[in-house]
């Protein structure tokens, strides 16, 4: 009888031999590390946003290092989970497109079917069939934040509150080439430049109807990933001639009534090697029949001035790297003064030479943007982002005669990142890394803080502040030392809205780098 021998029994299965230990770990320092920053007293929003993204993309490679050398998964299943990862990147890639960030450096994606504002490269524009002379009286704005180039303005009707009854209207709406600059308006010409592909172009519109007047292109082209593409600035005009700062550093005089090149200038061949990271973003001043930009060349060449008559270089002064606040003009202590608010300094001209009349540290390397605003006879206050904050300092002369700066407080308060900020009844009132705060001038206290707007821009009229959020809309407030009052909203634009506008009289020019819109705002009637 054969004996019957027993099967050899099968191992029972194994349980998983993917080794998760390393994985929780990485995972819970993510979460912990997230946490922590997030909830640090961080005072800088965007460094906050770094970090977190840091976090994150250390944590992707410490996983996919795991996974590929220390898992202990088969070598198939390894390779197919990256290749699998590998698709899904692929196809949010296909399904969405980068439209770059916001002001505290978020990415900003939309969906590569949705339908964005037509290109201003591929529509034509409509030309004027008339020129329309407006003789409407309203005041002119004629260069970067209005006629004192402190968002101030103090002239035209008093505008009025009631928008449900009377809200804003679109005059015009229309697609316009990308950049980040800002109108001017003189009369009824708007002026603006725009990035068109390989051109950079100014362009004058009739500001009733948005019908093209004139252009003039230059071969020119500035972009970057994180601050987009096209030119920063906002023209100046001044007795009939238009002044252009490119992004590159051409600066152009146009003629008002027909865009007619008169003389230009170029920055890469005077001052060589210093184009700003994020290109020239300082309007031009013009003051005493010369046109004054920062080109940031060091040796005594930071600042120059041109002939307005024929471009021929005037004087050259400073040798600090350039910002991207724009030059102004100011009268400190009885001496009249250009202020340049440079890269880690700040720096006041003669206006008549261009010598250094003082110079101060500031900063940590990060750009400066916000406009120096004078607060008096001898104060002016300056306001960064970047965690820097405000600063009020007192210009006098020392034992020897020679003006200098003196620091009366440091707050971090107001960080006035990309918005220029405005003083009102002893008070400042600005964009806090994108809240509206309000300040105390005497000793740099804050008030109040209150509504999120993001990086937008400023106006204040009759004790009024119009707010363009960074979101696109239109915001009116009546703020105060004790509470902002928000008056009323109105939507423009769905779209991040960086360029500061201009107003004259109750029209208001905004834009984006999509496209450029005419409101017509209520105004108070009179009793």
């Amino acid at each position: 009888m054969n004996e019957v021998k027993p099967e050899p029994s099968l191992p029972a299965p194994e349980a998983s031999s993917i080794r998760w230990s390393p994985a929780r770990w990485i995972l819970a320092l993510a979460v912990a590390s997230a946490l922590a920053v997030w909830w640090w007293p961080i005072s800088q929003v965007q460094v906050r946003n770094m970090i977190l993204y840091s976090v994150g993309a250390v944590t992707l490679l410490l996983l996919g290092g795991w996974w590929l050398f220390a898992s202990r998964a088969p070598w198939r299943t390894r390779l197919t989970v990256l290749a699998a990862f590998a698709v899904l990147v692929a196809s949010l890639a296909a399904t969405f497109r980068y439209r770059g960030v916001t002001g505290d450096l978020v990415p900003i994606l939309e969906a590569r079917w949705s339908t964005a504002p037509a290109s201003a490269a591929s529509l034509p524009r409509k030309a004027a069939t008339s020129n329309n002379q407006d003789d409407s009286g309203r005041p002119d704005f004629p260069q970067y934040l209005g006629p004192g180039r402190d968002a101030v303005i103090r002239e035209g009707p008093a505008l009025s509150a009631d928008w449900k009854t009377t809200p804003p209207q679109v005059l015009w709406r229309q697609p316009i080439g990308t950049g980040w600059a800002g109108f001017a308006i003189v009369g009824n010409r708007a002026i603006t430049l725009e990035q068109r592909g390989t051109r950079e172009w100014v362009v004058c519109l009739d500001v009733l109807t948005g019908d093209l007047l004139w252009e003039h292109g230059d071969e020119a082209r500035y972009a970057s990933p994180l601050g987009g593409e096209g030119p920063r600035t906002t023209p100046t005009v001044s007795e009939g001639r238009v002044f252009t700062f490119g992004a590159t550093g051409i600066l152009n005089c146009l003629a008002l009534d027909s865009g007619k090149l008169l003389w230009q200038r170029r920055m890469a061949e005077e001052a060589p090697g210093c184009l700003p990271e994020w290109g020239y973003a300082g309007s031009p001043l013009v003051h005493d029949g010369k046109v004054i930009v920062s080109s940031g060349q060091d040796d005594g060449k930071s600042l120059r001035a041109y002939q307005v008559a024929d471009g021929a270089p005037v004087w050259q002064g400073g040798s600090r790297a350039a910002g991207y606040a724009s030059p102004m003009l100011c009268t400190l202590a009885g001496v009249p003064q250009v202020i340049a608010f440079n890269l880690r300094f700040i720096t006041a001209h003669d206006p008549a030479d261009g010598s250094v009349l003082w110079e101060r540290p500031w900063g940590n390397r990060q750009p400066v943007v916000a406009q120096p605003l004078p607060v008096g006879p001898d104060l002016i206050v300056f306001s960064s982002g970047y965690g820097v904050g405000a600063e009020l300092l007192k210009i006098g002369r020392d034992a020897a005669g020679k003006l200098g700066p003196q620091p009366v407080w440091k707050s971090l308060a107001l960080k006035a990142k990309m918005a220029s900020f405005i003083e009102h009844g002893g008070f400042l009132y600005g964009l806090d890394d994108g809240m509206l705060a309000c300040v105390d001038l005497r000793d740099g206290k804050r008030r109040w803080k209150s509504g999120r707007y993001g990086h937008g821009q400023l106006l204040w009229k009759d004790g009024r502040l119009l707010v363009t959020a960074e979101s696109g809309e239109l915001i009116l407030l009546e703020p105060g030392p004790s509470a902002p009052n928000q008056l009323a909203r109105f939507p423009v634009f769905d779209a991040k809205l960086w360029n500061p506008p201009a107003l004259s009289g109750d029209l208001l020019l905004v834009r984006t780098d999509q496209e450029a819109a005419c409101l017509r705002l209520p105004v108070e009637k009179p009793e």
